[in-house]
């Protein structure tokens, strides 16, 4: 069977192997105050163009989006996303768990726009019985989103000036983060997130890492008392220095763009062959993410070779299947696979 269902079947870049295997032996303090972890702290700071951002290491996702929320939130606040929004349909009410409920909008393609976080804003603000309904205290976004597309400097910009204007935290999860900078045509780089977010995280689980999101806070509020906060949601890993190894080797030499990269030219070229075999794509996305509708019947035959997300059913004889490729995917499974779909 040949994997293309997500981005983390595999297990680490052999780059990052090797720093761990060369580093083993090495004796340091833990819960994240080694040398390597504020080595690749500093090393990010760098990439950000933001020296005073505070830089903290967890282990995966989900764990990272309910301590971030939790952290920046109070009691009677609830994070607002877009519907389709990871922290709303993909953790298992995670963030519900932590004392704050999800609060939605429509969407399409699974961006937000700024109008629909001010017209949210206003209308709970507004309303007779404001004090009975959670309010927004934060808007979380995901660039790559689930369905593979990518805010423009554009729509960040104007999603950051609302969040500034209603005091509104504004939270960016980066799970697939390398694949958004590589994606042709993106504009935003770090240095963009770091100064119109208040806290961003780049992901290594997805990326080339065996485990690990790397947490980028820029706002004084949310720098104070958030290793507690780690310490609190179990984050706090006592050989945190297995996250600052991986994160070091990632950002040095430009090895996280480098294997972002690879995924993304994959992609393209399982984007083309979907293209040429007449399919059409259930959203626009340049990333390692790939949507085609395909007729059920020839899905059934690639199930036997392949594996991949069923994403829904547009109609009864198509399916929306997500195809996924990764810093490890191979050259030969795409071509194999396109070859499959042009048989």
């Amino acid at each position: 069977m040949i994997h293309f269902e997500c981005d983390y079947t595999e297990g680490a870049c052999p780059e990052v192997l090797a720093r761990l295997a060369q580093t083993n032996m090495l004796q340091t303090a833990g819960y994240g105050e080694d040398e390597f972890c504020a080595a690749a702290a500093e090393k990010i700071r760098a990439l950000c163009a933001s020296p005073d951002a505070a830089v903290h290491f967890l282990v995966g996702g989900t764990q990272t989006n309910a301590t971030v929320i939790s952290a920046a939130l109070r009691g009677h606040e609830g994070p607002l996303c877009a519907v389709t929004g990871h922290i709303n349909c993909h953790e298992t009410g995670a963030v519900e768990a932590t004392g704050h409920k999800v609060l939605t909008v429509p969407s399409e393609d699974g961006k937000i726009r700024a109008a629909q976080i001010a017209a949210y804003v206003e209308a709970q603000a507004n309303d007779a019985a404001f004090e009975h309904m959670v309010k927004p205290g934060l808007v979380y976004i995901s660039h790559p989103t689930e369905n593979g597309t990518l805010y423009s400097i554009a729509e960040l910009e104007e999603i950051s000036a609302v969040c500034r204007r209603y005091g509104l935290y504004l939270f960016l999860d980066g799970a697939r983060l390398g694949y958004g900078l590589a994606a042709p045509g993106a504009d935003v780089t770090l240095p963009d997130l770091a100064r119109l977010t208040d806290v961003f995280y780049i992901g290594g689980t997805k990326v080339g890492a065996l485990f690990g999101e790397a947490v980028v806070i820029t706002s004084d509020a949310l720098k104070r008392d958030f290793r507690y906060f780690i310490k609190r949601h179990g984050g706090m890993l006592a050989k945190g220095r297995l996250l600052g190894v991986q994160f070091d080797a990632l950002m040095t030499d430009g090895l996280y763009f480098r294997v972002s990269e690879h995924a993304i030219r994959l992609a393209m070229k399982l984007r083309a062959a979907f293209a040429r075999a007449g399919f059409q794509l259930a959203y626009d996305s340049p990333t390692n993410q790939q949507f085609p509708i395909v007729p059920d019947a020839l899905l059934e035959k690639l199930s036997k070779k392949y594996s991949f997300s069923v994403w829904g059913k547009p109609d009864a004889e198509h399916t929306t299947a997500r195809f996924c490729t990764s810093w490890a995917t191979r050259e030969e499974d795409v071509d194999a696979l396109i070859t499959d779909i042009g048989a």
